[in-house]
């Protein structure tokens, strides 16, 4: 049996809010990195930025059983903590992942193509809404997705 199935979930589609709270503080460290090495060279912050994306991509993808910083929050955090009584569910998870992807993507392609400026304002950005989610459990794109679901459905023709 995984750890991941017996510490994070209840369904298939809920997963333990302390394990995404977790991958949001190693997401804040890792951007504050990319800002910082942003003004030494914008070809290592891109470079370290585009490792992020992937990790975002990753998320928005498999979701947060499969997210690197959730495995680790899984198999090594987890089992470590009492059982959880609070979870959430998987696709609102999925589509914050994917809007740290768009301000990822952003920010590589400003530090890439010598916009820096557009590198650490998309940085930031991603920053910002990490930070959100680890310091006070406000998940920016958990917030937008019902939003998005609603423009997602289309209405029914009789």
């Amino acid at each position: 049996m995984s750890t991941i199935a017996s510490t994070t979930d209840v369904t298939p589609r809920q997963v333990d809010v302390r394990g995404p709270r977790f991958a949001a503080w190693v997401t804040t460290a890792v951007l504050i990195v990319v800002l910082l090495i942003s003004g030494l060279s914008a070809a290592a912050a891109a470079i370290l930025l585009a490792l992020q994306a992937v990790v975002f991509a990753v998320g928005a993808l498999r979701g947060p059983r499969q997210h690197p910083y959730g495995l680790i929050f899984a198999n090594v955090v987890a089992p470590r903590l009492r059982p959880t009584t609070e979870r959430e569910p998987v696709p609102p998870l999925k589509f914050a992942q994917l809007v740290g992807l768009v301000f990822a993507v952003a920010g590589v392609a400003g530090f890439a193509v010598g916009a820096p400026l557009l590198g650490v304002i998309a940085t930031a950005f991603a920053l910002f809404a990490a930070f959100l989610n680890a310091a006070f459990g406000i998940c920016l794109g958990c917030q937008l997705y019902p939003f998005v679901a609603r423009l997602r459905r289309t209405p029914s023709t009789p």
